[in-house]
């Protein structure tokens, strides 16, 4: 018996990136919710504090000057944003990271989810986010800190 399919209009998209890191959880979660070493990696300036409700700063030139919300937060463990200004592509949207201990090493999960459409903006994200934490692993393991302007 065929069945109907309906289309979800409500329907949203999401970035996943896993990768394996060589260092503590501890470490890791540090270079992720502490604002002085996310500019090392991501924007080029940062305010806020990692604790849940807090408003982090994330400062890229004053066209991208945005704004998001801890929701999530559990040390070494877990860090999410909710983007509360940004851009109209990125203001629905939450990022996050989710990381466990394996091995010695640290497993990190990142999703950017709630994206209303896989548009030319999506596409661009999901590959700059892949780079971007590329650049957070080399930060990590091996000190190498990428100047901002060549960060995708």
């Amino acid at each position: 018996m065929a069945t109907k399919h309906s289309q979800n209009i409500d329907a949203t998209f999401g970035i996943y990136h896993d990768l394996t890191i060589d260092v503590t959880p501890e470490k890791l979660f540090t270079a992720i919710a502490q604002p002085e070493h996310l500019i090392n990696w991501w924007p080029k300036k940062c305010q806020g504090n990692p604790a849940l409700g807090s408003q982090y700063n994330f400062f890229f030139s004053p066209e991208y000057n945005w704004f998001g919300e801890v929701v999530k937060f559990d040390v070494n463990k877990s860090f999410h944003i909710k983007m509360t200004k940004s851009d109209v592509d990125w203001d629905p949207t939450t990022f996050g990271f989710e990381i466990r201990e394996e091995k010695g090493k640290s497993v990190l999960q990142f999703t950017h989810l709630n994206w209303k459409e896989r548009n030319s903006h999506f596409r661009i994200a999901s590959f700059c986010w892949a780079m971007l934490l590329k650049g957070l692993k080399d930060y990590v393991e091996k000190g190498i800190i990428l100047p901002f302007e060549e960060r995708s």
